[in-house]
C-alpha cells in the first residue's frame, strides 16, 4: 500500500510537487491548491512541525574561539607591513581573536533537521538571499505550537477550479 496518494503523477513528479506545496506552506502560511494535494502536504506537514517541536529545544552551546579582521572606524581593515627573511615587504592583516557561543545539535536534532530538509526545498527571497525553512521551523513555528497536540494546519473548501471543476481548497497554518 503506498504511503500517499498518487496524484495522478509518477514519483519523481509527485514528490517534486509535494516538496514544492509544502515549501510554499512554510513560506507564506497559506496555499491555494486542489483538495488532494492539500489533504497530502497537510499530513506532510504536520508530521514535520511535530518532528520540530519535539527537537526545539535539543541542542547544547559551547564557547568557540573565532578569528576576525579588526577594523577602523571607517570599515576598512588595519594591516601591518612585515618583513620576511629574505628582505621583501608584505601587507598582513591585524587579526582578533574572540570567544563566540555556539549551538550544537544533539544528534537526534540533527536528524529531525536532515529529515526536514529531505521535504523542503530552500526559496529565495525577492533580493536573491536563501531562506532557511529548516530554521525558520525550528525558530519560529515550533514555539508557537509547542502547546498544541496536532491540528496545525487547516482547509478551506472554495468551490469548483474552472476548466476542470476540481475541487479546490485554501491550506493554512492554524
Amino acid at each position: 500500500m503506498p504511503v500517499h496518494r498518487k496524484l495522478g503523477r509518477t514519483t519523481d513528479q509527485r514528490k517534486a510537487i509535494l516538496k514544492n506545496l509544502t515549501t510554499a506552506l512554510f513560506v507564506s502560511g497559506r496555499i491555494e491548491t486542489t483538495e488532494a494535494r492539500a489533504k497530502e502536504v497537510k499530513n506532510i506537514a504536520e508530521k514535520l512541525i511535530t518532528i520540530a517541536i519535539k527537537e526545539a529545544n535539543n541542542f547544547t552551546s559551547k564557547s568557540v574561539k573565532t578569528s576576525a579582521a579588526k577594523v577602523d572606524a571607517k570599515g576598512n581593515k588595519l594591516t601591518d607591513t612585515k618583513t620576511s627573511k629574505n628582505g621583501n615587504k608584505y601587507q598582513v592583516i591585524d587579526r582578533q581573536i574572540s570567544d563566540t557561543m555556539v549551538q550544537v545539535d544533539s544528534p537526534s536534532r540533527l536528524h529531525a533537521r536532515r529529515f526536514i530538509m529531505n521535504w523542503v526545498f530552500r526559496p529565495m527571497t525577492a533580493d536573491g538571499k536563501n531562506v532557511n525553512i529548516t530554521n525558520k521551523l525550528f525558530e519560529e513555528i515550533a514555539p508557537k505550537y509547542k502547546d498544541k497536540n496536532g491540528g496545525y494546519t487547516r482547509i478551506y473548501k472554495i468551490g469548483p477550479r474552472r476548466g476542470d471543476a476540481a475541487e479546490m481548497v485554501i491550506l493554512e497554518l492554524v
